[in-house]
């Protein structure tokens, strides 16, 4: 049983050892403060702008470089850093002159949000920064919010502050269901008693606005879609093994991922990840476990170098007798991609995750973890996760 196989990993956790919610006033002391150091950041970026100008240089701002040539593989952590290389964005120069405005158009909008203690969505700062630019006839501020997004992100790094201290959140992208019950900014969330949908994963889940009140479950299994994500919440499996479930739509945006960094450290519940059997299942786990390139400068709140790989695996093939109908045949990208997950500093070195990937290669092609419904609708609940779990078959 699950059971057996998460208390083996010190997942067997009880409301008790769940520490009680902090004063009211004391999350809310903490989230002005963070509120005022961020404000004194912008601040001080402005300032220097002035100074610069004031003394007749030409006003630059320092963006940290967000690429793979400047993230770090940290073995010793098991997360991914970003490194200290820096590109200097100039008033002056034509092709960074646009960039340069729209970082202190947004640094103007943030303060604002911060001053009126209100929070705004990525869309909803595209629009509050968009405008036809002065003395100009047709040139917007921002042509589309992919821009926008950018230049928040730039923003970020470059402030040292996280989007959700700049009150800044995305789309909810994630669900969850379980034997928890939380804090959600200030109403009592019984995820147990969620229906058929699920609570949703709000952008932002700090401290300050999600707490967790009682939590019987031993571990989360966290699956790659909402498809996968209702059977399991259909057959009631977080009832029957004692656990979380969570999905992220694909890839799991960082409230996902923050959610779950949190459930883990805070409450020692160990991870085990659901992903379809192709590099972009293992993308998504390498996120998760390490962090990723663009948010490297946010692995210490987003990586779970302890989280497991519990399938589907190449060998789950022939093991679990499936069909051909299942096989999806291996494109160029696919292949392309596989082999340059098995050259990432944290796979390449790794015995298990070699065999995985050249077998993936082998068989020519890839599975969904919804390819297990062809021996049977519960399956997936009521054999293959279970039977993981007890023989502690994964990777890590």
């Amino acid at each position: 049983m699950a059971k057996k196989s998460t208390q083996r990993t010190g997942g067997n956790v009880s409301s008790k050892k769940i520490a009680k919610k902090p004063p009211k006033r004391t999350k809310a002391g903490a989230a002005k403060a963070r509120a005022a150091d961020t404000t004194s950041k912008i601040e001080a970026l402005a300032e220097s702008v002035v100074k610069s100008s004031m003394a007749g240089r030409e006003p630059t701002i320092g963006v940290p470089t967000r690429a793979l040539s400047n993230t770090k593989w940290n073995k010793s952590r098991g997360i991914l850093q970003m490194g200290a290389a820096q590109q200097e964005r100039q008033l002056f120069n034509l092709n960074q002159a646009k960039r340069f405005m729209q970082t202190m158009l947004h640094s103007a909008s943030v303060k604002d949000l911060l001053e009126a203690d209100k929070t705004l969505s990525l869309r909803g700062m595209f629009y509050k920064g968009l405008h036809t630019i002065q003395g100009a006839k047709s040139e917007k501020t921002f042509d589309e919010q992919s821009e926008s997004d950018t230049i928040l992100e730039d923003l970020e790094v470059s402030l040292g502050s996280l989007r959700e201290e700049l009150h800044i959140f995305a789309k909810k992208a994630g669900t969850m269901v379980g034997n928890i019950t939380i804090i959600d900014s200030g109403d009592e969330i019984d995820c147990r008693r969620m229906g058929s949908g699920g609570y949703a994963i709000p952008s932002i889940v700090e401290p300050d606005v999600i707490q967790f009140k009682d939590c019987e479950a031993e571990f989360i299994l966290h699956v790659e879609k909402n498809t996968v994500w209702s059977r399991f919440n259909e057959d009631k499996f977080w009832k029957t093994h004692n656990c979380i479930l969570t999905e992220g739509g694909g890839q799991p945006p960082r409230g996902v991922r923050r959610l779950l960094h949190r459930l883990h450290n805070e409450l020692n519940l160990p991870v085990y990840c659901l992903l379809d059997c192709d590099p972009w299942g293992h993308y998504i786990y390498s996120v998760i476990k390490q962090g990723s390139i663009s948010l490297a400068f946010e692995s210490e709140r987003l990586a779970i170098p302890d989280a497991k790989y519990l399938g589907l695996r190449a060998r789950d093939y022939e093991e679990h007798d499936l069909s051909d109908d299942v096989q999806i045949d291996l494109n160029e990208r696919d292949i392309s991609r596989a082999r340059q997950i098995m050259n990432y500093p944290w796979f390449k070195d790794h015995r298990g995750w070699q065999r995985e990937i050249k077998q993936l290669l082998d068989n020519g092609f890839k599975m969904e973890v919804e390819s297990l419904i062809t021996k049977d609708i519960s399956y997936v609940t009521e054999t293959y996760v279970p039977q993981k779990l007890e023989a502690e078959s994964w990777l890590v």
